[in-house]
């Protein structure tokens, strides 16, 4: 059984023993472990799903990714984005400050936007590559961060206050370019589709109710109807929108460290995946005796639940190899 097959057969909640996926998110440090730098590995998908093998090699992951940062909508939308060459990319404007702006936003063609276009190509790559034996996990902004990305975090947050008809119009043409996005990047190899939406954690329960839930429950649907499995990635504290979550029907929610594994599992109910939820400064700065001891009490901790071995959120560049080799371990059979 290779690891694709594994995997979701562990999704579809059939026997796969004591099998725990292990997969942090790995984007800077999977660069400078290849020797290239954050600009080079978020503009040039051959960088990209280079370094993301080497890690599947390194570390024996269970998935690769195609996450990098999120100004690929937004790049497609119009604005213009700036590679750094050791940071993440830049987004030097927001396009949208008024109703006639989001009037005037075009849907992008995916296909031909430059960035875009990089990610499908990546999904293609992997699928070359790999021959279809390691699942590969594509990647979009949801529709309020990819709001936030046209017009500013703060300027969003007001409108979503002041001028609910400009955000509900523009919260739908960005649902429309995340479906598809999503769809083609199904297409090109990716079995299931990351949906980032970070922002989500500093709005209310109320907000997110009003503003965002349907929205994710019909990107959620739509990414499920092409067959692929969906995962929410919402960095932060989301105790108080874990009970909306667990009505979208997710395959897998991605949990940060102020999330208490425990406290979220009846809540998801047992068919969601939970992964997490290791502070990545503690995996940074951590022996690797501790995270041994961290990881194994982690670990014996979510015996018997749907569980995902990772960081709270991204892995920091300056984590010690060895530190997630000794996660690996603990979860090797």
């Amino acid at each position: 059984m290779n690891k694709k097959e594994k995997f979701l057969r562990f999704l579809a909640n059939e026997s796969t023993e004591d099998y725990i996926p292990f997969q942090p998110i790995l984007m800077h440090f999977a660069a400078r472990m290849n020797k290239r730098t954050y600009g080079e590995f978020a503009s040039d998908y051959r960088v990209l799903v280079e370094s993301n093998i080497r890690a599947l090699e390194e570390f024996d992951l269970d998935w690769v990714e195609l996450i990098s940062d999120p100004y690929r909508e937004t790049s497609a939308f119009g604005a213009k984005v700036e590679y750094i060459p050791e940071g993440v990319p830049k987004c030097l404007e927001h396009i949208v400050t008024t109703i006639d702006d989001v009037h005037a936003l075009r849907i992008p063609d995916v296909y031909k936007a430059e960035r875009t276009l990089d990610r499908i190509k990546g999904a293609e790559l992997y699928r070359k590559l790999l021959k279809s034996s390691v699942p590969v996990f594509g990647w979009i902004e949801g529709p309020l961060a990819e709001a936030c990305d046209l017009v500013g975090v703060s300027e969003m947050l007001m409108m979503l206050m002041m001028d609910p008809d400009l955000c509900n119009f523009l919260m739908d043409k960005c649902l429309i370019t995340a479906k598809n996005f999503a769809k083609a990047q199904v297409d090109a190899g990716c079995d299931v589709i990351g949906i980032g939406d970070a922002i989500c954690s500093q709005i209310d329960s109320s907000m997110y109710d009003e503003y965002v839930k349907d929205r994710h429950k019909e990107l959620v649907g739509y990414i499920q109807s092409l067959g692929a499995k969906v995962k929410m990635h919402i960095c932060g504290d989301i105790n108080h929108l874990l009970s909306s979550l667990s009505e979208l029907n997710l395959d897998i929610l991605d949990l940060d460290s102020q999330i208490e594994l425990n406290y979220a599992h009846p809540i998801m109910g047992p068919n969601v995946a939970l992964c997490g939820n290791i502070n990545p400064v503690i995996l940074q700065n951590s022996s690797m005796d501790q995270v041994t001891k961290i990881t194994g009490d982690l670990v014996e901790s979510q015996k018997g639940k749907k569980f995902i071995l990772s960081g709270g959120c991204e892995i920091t560049v300056s984590t010690p190899h060895e530190n997630l080799k000794a996660m690996r371990k603990i979860v090797t059979i």
